[in-house]
């Protein structure tokens, strides 16, 4: 016998309706996916939130409430000036500060505008000659409201027809967000205003100086483009952007300035010299113009050749190999750590210096090196979000720093605190070997025969000579590191980056230079290069720490990840040590080649 529905009440809501069809729900041996799947929608608390406000729209369109009064402020404006005219009880005078209150005129002026059901804006009448002047062309009255944002389109005379067009159109701006103007239209008046034979830049003045609402008369194009899409394509910028210092840009408001190591995603590309981006983070989403990758690279080349630019290739030597060439008796050896070879460093002139390894020009046959292409300038990098996951080698930690940053130190202490999960990568000499050094512990010991054909055959990151042997840290022996499941981290001259910045090895590239004072002072052992006397610093010496930070900043900061400012041994070592960690378990920016491959 089937089991009756039971029976609704007169008075029952759509929500009471839909509890009941879902208790009447039975399992089906046939049907059962489908039953649950019925049951779990039908009693979701969202749906039912839904219902009742139904259901409660529904009771106020059957009550159609009608309000007493449409002028509501009018009336406490009359009551206030009665009350003003004579002498007041302490209950009048309660009233009259009541009706003065701001709040309360705000309440009965929204009144004021419901009960008048006064929603929809008041379009302005259409002038009365305005089909004779448009010779029965198509015609769109547009007004948007404007505050003190940009339009967000710009616009340029049509060379053919001479007459002025929409250029482009902003993402996310006024124009935009409206959907009624679109690339292509023809623009007649801006407030009345014939544009017809004004300039262009005319034209954006008056535009720029327009606020609150602004009427447009347009006529549209015959064939409107579509909306812009939204663009997964992100660049990291290279160099720094102000759009107002721009004299090319078509329109300096609607300009999108960035500093090198911003995150752009770039809209649309379809203008070759003009892109649309929006920079990741920013709480702004209108897009602004920023210069094409291609017209970027074209206009520096043409600045170089002009030689109002220095060429990106000089061989100038930079300043933190500059002053190490010729060492002052005062000069002596520092003991390496753990067999790293290039932590040899001097004091010279009082400042302590890294040594500069002698290195032979060489071709890279092996192929691998820097994403950034053949280009002699570099200006955008296309990147993507990459996460390390449980299956993969740990990235590769690179350590740079200017004069006086004293990285090797940094990079020993972060390692010892905690061996099992960084370690160095062990480099090759062919120095004898000591009494109580292992093979491949302290160094790989080879002979002088082997270590030149390794280098020979591009096997080095960098390698070099110190008093007649030679040192170097090789490709495998980071390999080897990351083969234990262990981060890898090395400290390198600069020029070594391009050489490391692979897909394989995905390097997160650390620049260390330490905070310089204005002027000169004794600096503690913390963070004097050496103790005692020798911890004496010049302004002379103070000049070169900041030049060297210049140079390796102009020539390799594109390639920086993080910059670390080492106040003292001790907050730089728990700077890094953070570092570290979140590399395992945040996401990061990286050259989208590494992500692909």
């Amino acid at each position: 016998m089937k089991e009756a529905m039971p029976v609704l009440t007169a008075g029952a809501g759509l929500h009471e309706t839909l509890a009941l069809l879902t208790s009447q729900l039975r399992p089906d041996a046939n049907h059962k996916e489908d039953m649950v799947f019925l049951k779990d929608v039908f009693s979701e608390r969202s749906l039912g939130y839904l219902m009742k406000i139904h259901e409660k729209l529904r009771q106020y369109e059957r009550q159609s409430p009608t309000p007493f009064l449409h002028t509501a402020s009018s009336l406490a404006e009359d009551v206030t000036e009665e009350l003003q005219s004579g002498p007041m009880s302490t209950e009048e005078k309660e009233l009259l500060h009541l009706l003065s209150s701001p709040h309360l005129k705000a309440v009965l002026s929204v009144h004021d505008t419901v009960a008048q059901k006064n929603f929809d804006p008041v379009l302005p009448p259409l002038p009365d000659d305005f089909e004779d002047e448009l010779d029965e062309e198509s015609v769109k009255i547009v007004r948007l409201v404007k505050n003190k944002e940009p339009l967000g389109a710009t616009i340029r005379r049509d060379e053919a027809t001479g007459v002025v067009v929409v250029a482009r159109i902003m993402r996310g701006g006024a124009a935009d967000r409206s959907g009624l103007v679109h690339v292509g239209d023809e623009l007649r008046e801006v407030n009345g205003v014939s544009v017809i034979q004004k300039r262009p830049d005319e034209i954006s003045q008056l535009l720029s100086q327009s606020q609150g609402s602004i009427t447009l008369k347009i006529i549209p194009a015959i064939k409107e483009e579509d909306r812009l899409k939204e663009s997964k394509v992100y660049m990291r910028a290279l160099f720094d952007y102000i759009p107002l210092e721009d004299k090319a840009t078509p329109c300096q408001e609607a300009g999108l300035p960035f500093k090198r190591g911003d995150i752009l995603q770039v809209v649309t590309q379809d203008d070759h010299t003009w892109w649309q981006a929006k920079r990741v983070g920013d709480s702004n989403l209108r897009a602004g113009l920023i210069p094409s990758k291609l017209f970027q690279e074209r206009r520096l080349a043409y600045r170089m050749k002009m030689g109002t630019l220095p060429n990106p290739k000089s061989p100038k030597k930079p300043a933190y190999e500059q002053g190490c060439d010729k060492v002052s008796p005062k000069c002596k050896a520092v003991a390496p750590s753990c067999g790293q070879v290039f932590s040899w460093e001097f004091y010279s002139a009082g400042l302590r210096r890294s040594f500069r390894l002698s290195r032979k020009d060489r071709q890279d046959s092996s192929g691998e090196g820097s994403d950034f292409g053949d280009s002699d300038y570099t200006t955008y990098e296309e990147v993507s979000r990459y996460q390390q996951r449980p299956n993969e080698r740990p990235r590769l930690v690179v350590l740079i720093g200017s004069l006086g940053a004293r990285i090797n130190e940094l990079k020993q202490r972060v390692i010892a605190e905690n061996p099992h999960r960084f370690a160095v990568a062990v480099p090759h000499t062919t120095r004898p070997k000591k009494p109580h050094e292992k093979e491949g512990v302290e160094y790989h010991f080879v002979t002088k025969q082997q270590f030149d054909a390794d280098a020979l055959n591009n096997k080095f990151i960098e390698h070099g000579e110190y008093k007649e042997n030679q040192y170097g840290t090789s490709i495998e022996a980071i390999r080897s590191v990351q083969a234990k499941n262990k981060m890898c981290v090395v400290d390198v001259q600069p020029e070594a980056l391009k050489r490391l910045r692979t897909a394989e090895f995905k390097p997160y590239v650390i620049f260390v230079k330490p905070r310089v004072p204005e002027s000169r002072r004794r600096r503690s052992a913390a963070t004097s290069p050496g103790g005692g006397e020798r911890g004496r610093v010049t302004d002379e010496d103070l000049q070169e720490m900041r030049q060297s930070a210049i140079q390796i900043d102009q020539q390799y900061g594109q390639l920086v990840d993080r910059v670390l400012i080492k106040e003292d041994s001790a907050s730089a070592c728990a700077e890094l040590r953070g570092i570290l960690e979140r590399l395992e378990r945040e996401s990061f920016w990286v050259p989208i080649s590494w992500v692909r491959t």
